[in-house]
């Protein structure tokens, strides 16, 4: 062992470390960046909603037909039997009887005549009507909850 006491390094010396060693020490730093998140209430909302109900009376067309028959006496005596025909809108219906006598003869002895026509009507329907209605209010922030429940 050495019993001389150790080198203390002066003031010079500590500041000139690099010329002893030729060599420069450059320091190197480094910055952390640390993000957080935390939930924190900005206000509160209150939505409600309702639905109103109104009753109107609407209209309603409707269209259906009737029909109107009627007889036309003609007791003509004919020789082939007349198709059933179209006049319009009515639509004729020959109506034949045979007469026996010396000769056989075709008699028409009458015509039914149907009419169709068209009759519109309206009627009154009672209908519900629904509407939805939705209110928002701001409420008012209260001191900050201290337990995990919130209100949105």
């Amino acid at each position: 062992m050495n019993n001389q006491p150790e080198k203390q390094p002066n003031a010079e010396q500590e500041t000139r470390p690099f010329e002893q060693t030729n060599s420069v020490v450059i320091p190197v730093r480094a910055e952390e960046l640390r993000v957080d998140s935390q939930i924190v209430e900005t206000g509160r909302l209150r939505v409600s909603k309702s639905v109103d109900e109104t009753v109107q009376s609407i209209e309603l067309p409707e269209m259906h037909e009737e029909t109107e028959v009627y007889r036309v006496a003609v007791n003509q005596v004919i020789h082939t039997a007349p198709p059933v025909r179209h006049e319009g809108d009515t639509l004729i219906i020959p109506v034949l009887r045979e007469e026996v006598v010396v000769q056989k003869r075709l008699i028409l002895v009458e015509e039914v005549h149907i009419t169709r026509k068209p009759v519109h009507t309206h009627r009154q329907e009672t209908v519900s009507l629904r509407q939805e209605t939705v209110g928002v209010e701001r409420v008012p922030r209260a001191s900050p909850p201290t337990d995990s429940s919130a209100e949105l």
